[in-house]
């Protein structure tokens, strides 16, 4: 997916697509908050210390002022769909929440760590909302994961083909594939990294978005049991896929991270 200024097209953003973005940013800022508040940082100067009020403050104004560049890079009027857009979204957010903690002097490592901490919180908020009528309905960990992916595949991650999502989903006996061969947020960050000569922000986008798989099927499964995900293959990777496959039960395997 190439990278372009939306402005030039004329194209503006929908009043779903602002209010969405309104109420991200209330999520994002306040989950940044909570989750820096007392966390011990790692500088790339071998120091570490944590940052007190006024400098999560800073953090968090760097963080919405690096958003609002990044947003503008992003070809939000090429992809179908708000889900799709609301995807790339959260994208944005996490590539500015990276750069600003390295620009401050946090460790490309550290940064990560964090990053992927503070996605993990807003991820299981809202996948925890997205499942819920779901659990609520049965209690067959099998049914509860292959009906809220379903929704999933309508709502958020609507996959009407590249530039948006593209994914082709069938049974396995139980289970569900979900195979991805188009990833906006993906495509976004990827473009983005290398315009911007930083590999660092593809790989903060591995190691958060790519890692949140494994816990969120638990998650959704509810039956207090680990190994209810696999993949083998991971876009960010470079790899030409990611193999999702979505297991009814429990299976632990020995690749219980991402690759």
């Amino acid at each position: 997916m190439g990278i372009r200024t939306p402005g030039g097209s004329g194209w503006r953003p929908s009043l779903r697509l602002r209010l969405a973005r309104r109420i991200l940013r209330g999520i994002v800022t306040r989950t940044a908050r909570s989750e820096l508040n007392g966390r011990l940082l790692v500088f790339s100067d071998g120091s570490r210390r944590r940052w007190l009020g006024p400098e999560i403050a800073q953090f968090v104004a760097a963080m919405e002022t690096e958003a609002r560049a990044l947003r503008l890079k992003a070809e939000f009027g090429a992809l179908p769909g708000l889900g799709n857009q609301v995807m790339v979204e959260l994208a944005v957010w996490t590539a500015a929440a990276d750069r600003s903690m390295r620009q401050l002097g946090v460790a490309p490592e550290a940064s990560r760590g964090v990053v992927a901490d503070l996605g993990w919180r807003v991820y299981r908020r809202m996948l925890g909302l997205t499942s819920l009528p779901v659990r609520m309905i049965t209690r067959d960990p099998g049914r509860r994961v292959r009906w809220t992916i379903r929704a999933l595949l309508v709502f958020p991650f609507h996959a009407p083909g590249a530039p948006g999502y593209e994914v082709k989903t069938q049974r396995a006996g139980d289970d569900i594939e979900t195979h991805f061969t188009c990833c906006p947020p993906q495509s976004f960050v990827r473009q983005l990294a290398e315009d911007m000569d930083d590999p660092d922000m593809l790989e903060a986008f591995r190691q958060s978005w790519c890692t949140y798989d494994w816990p969120g099927a638990d998650l959704i499964a509810g039956d207090g049991k680990r190994g209810h995900y696999h993949r083998a293959r991971t876009l960010s990777h470079g790899d030409p896929v990611c193999d999702m496959c979505w297991k009814a039960r429990a299976q632990p395997r020995a690749d219980t991270g991402p690759r």
